[in-house]
């Protein structure tokens, strides 16, 4: 058993690192959504507010490349985009490029996931991705 956990952890640590991008990620970097919450019922027809949480790095705009930094990514409503490629820009890839750490958003009523992923100065997920847990909000 512990063979099969050691052979399935070193393949996904050589197929992360095999596919991630060049930027290295801060060792103990942690990114979460500090609001909404999981499970979170927000009010239709009005903007919300999302709020950024980063643990063991900083934030630095787009084309600012300093050790253990990169900026803020918010994917709402999708799969994580491949780790070695740019993040895609568009209305489910919201960039932060100057540097935020929130913002507001309006969503259409129904059940949203959202989650973050940190960029390099060049949008590129960092190696190894620093990613938030997906969480899930029903907008009424």
């Amino acid at each position: 058993m512990a063979r099969a956990c050691a052979a399935a952890a070193f393949l996904l640590f050589s197929w992360t690192a095999a596919f991630a991008g060049d930027t290295p990620a801060a060792p103990h970097a942690y990114l979460y959504i500090g609001w909404p919450n999981n499970g979170e019922v927000v009010a239709a027809g009005k903007p919300f507010r999302v709020w950024f949480g980063l643990r063991d790095m900083g934030v630095a705009p787009k084309d600012v490349k300093l050790p253990n930094t990169g900026h803020h990514h918010l994917l709402i409503d999708v799969p994580l985009p491949p780790a070695d490629k740019e993040i895609p820009s568009d209305r489910n890839h919201l960039h932060f490029g100057a540097g935020e750490t929130e913002t507001m958003i309006e969503l259409p009523p129904g059940k949203h996931t959202l989650q973050l992923l940190m960029g390099d100065d060049k949008h590129v997920p960092h190696n190894p991705p620093i990613v938030s847990k997906k969480i899930t909000i029903t907008v009424k």
